[in-house]
């Protein structure tokens, strides 16, 4: 589903690589966690994937298609790639309703409505699409992220620590929630976390990078 050859990065500011010949492949519905020490490279990573940063090396497929390499750079919006902010990045003036329906602009507005209906039935919070972010819990707001960053139903879904937020009592059920849903609809996902349980618990294989070098981990399941 997804395949990077000798990725590397370089801040403009850095005299060294933040991301040294990253090699990895994902097949479609995985989902990968990727673990390592604070400025090791893990968000990094994710934003090369989403093309949010530029590398200096390296290939990156989407399925059959190019997104980096050989003189190509696809733009983030063209990629078909969904993230899931650890902040949620909701719209505090919008509904619930809008705040999915924002990146679904390409679509009709009948369209949009149906499939915002859809996602919502799918996260358990159909009833909310009149509510504004500010009415409902942590756990509720994270799942209304998920629907709008699977809405455009993207072909793989990024998450940069998305339990950071949480405090203790929610945390596993709403870990075992998010990862439920994401599993019934088969998305292949990326998650970067500090916490090696979210690895642990929810990950198919973790990768592990310190000072930008990527290596397999296990974990006992």
């Amino acid at each position: 589903m997804i395949k990077l050859s000798n990725v590397s990065y370089q801040y403009d500011n850095s005299k060294t690589e933040t991301l040294k010949d990253i090699n990895l492949e994902l097949e479609r519905g995985e989902v990968l966690a990727i673990v390592g020490p604070s400025g090791g490279g893990k968000s990094t990573l994710l934003r090369v994937i989403a093309g949010l940063e530029k590398p200096k090396a390296g290939e990156m497929f989407l399925g059959s298609e190019c997104i980096y390499g050989n003189g190509v750079f696809v733009k983030p919006e063209d990629r078909g790639i969904g993230m899931l902010f650890q902040d949620y990045a909701l719209f505090p003036h919008m509904t619930v309703a809008k705040n999915i329906e924002y990146g679904l602009i390409g679509m009709k507005s009948r369209e949009r409505k149906k499939r915002m209906k859809e996602v919502l039935e799918l996260v358990n919070l159909a009833e909310y699409e009149r509510r504004y972010p500010h009415e409902l819990s942590g756990g509720q707001q994270q799942r209304i992220a998920l629907a709008r960053a699977i809405a455009p139903m993207p072909k793989i879904l990024l998450l940069d620590e998305p339990f950071s937020n949480l405090d203790t009592f929610l945390l596993q059920s709403v870990r075992e929630e998010l990862f439920g849903i994401i599993r019934a609809i088969g998305i292949t996902a990326i998650m970067v976390t500090h916490n090696p349980e979210d690895a642990k618990t929810q990950a198919d294989r973790v990768i592990q990078i310190i000072d930008g070098i990527a290596s397999e981990s296990r974990y006992e399941q």
